[in-house]
């Protein structure tokens, strides 16, 4: 049960309560030190799957936890920006998110009990959504109101705020459009046990 990738996992479960700490400091780097957090959670979520692959540590607890810690650390930030930026085009994207999350749990649940998750197995589309997700929860928590020095050249703060925005706009699509690709995946079933 305790091999490193789930060791990796449940540390980004411990992360979770350090994040909103660090958000709510009265500290004038408290974005970026939550944003720092976040990224290193999305890094961990990485490590873990491919440590688990890489070294034959596949578990059935890793297959249980890993996603949970996913959605804790998801759903605690969309709460957060949800408080933070008091706008609907933060509030109904992070509604739409959540109730995705909570749906396609239910019904990896329903198709567990029918022996057929595999049917709604995690798809590429999942995974991008998850990747538009982070990208965008990440810069609408960082917010930076300053230039980003990079290699060559200076990015101004506002292509960090557009990008965000247009990632999390992405991630809104990409959910509803899994959602729908799932359920029609699993609708044989439930239509079969209604």
């Amino acid at each position: 049960m305790w091999t490193i990738p789930n060791q990796i996992t449940m540390f980004r479960i411990v992360l979770i309560p350090v994040f909103v700490l660090v958000f709510y400091l009265p500290i004038s780097w408290n974005h970026f030190g939550a944003f720092a957090i976040f990224w290193l959670a999305s890094i961990s979520d990485a490590l873990d799957g491919y440590l688990a692959r890489k070294m034959n540590l596949s578990s059935a607890f890793g297959a249980f936890i890993d996603p949970v810690a996913d959605k804790l650390m998801v759903v605690c930030a969309l709460a957060m920006l949800v408080e933070d930026y008091h706008n609907l085009y933060i509030t109904i994207p992070a509604a739409i998110m959540i109730s995705r999350e909570v749906f396609i749990s239910a019904l990896r649940e329903f198709m567990s009990s029918r022996g057929c998750r595999n049917v709604i197995a995690v798809s590429s589309l999942g995974k991008w959504k998850t990747a538009a997700q982070m990208l965008g929860i990440m810069g609408l928590i960082w917010q930076p109101d300053y230039e980003i020095p990079l290699l060559l050249f200076s990015l101004p703060h506002e292509v960090i705020n557009y990008a965000a925005y247009l990632f999390y706009g992405l991630a809104t699509i990409l959910t509803v459009w899994s959602m729908v690709e799932y359920s029609k995946a699993a609708w044989p079933e439930l239509k079969d046990n209604t």
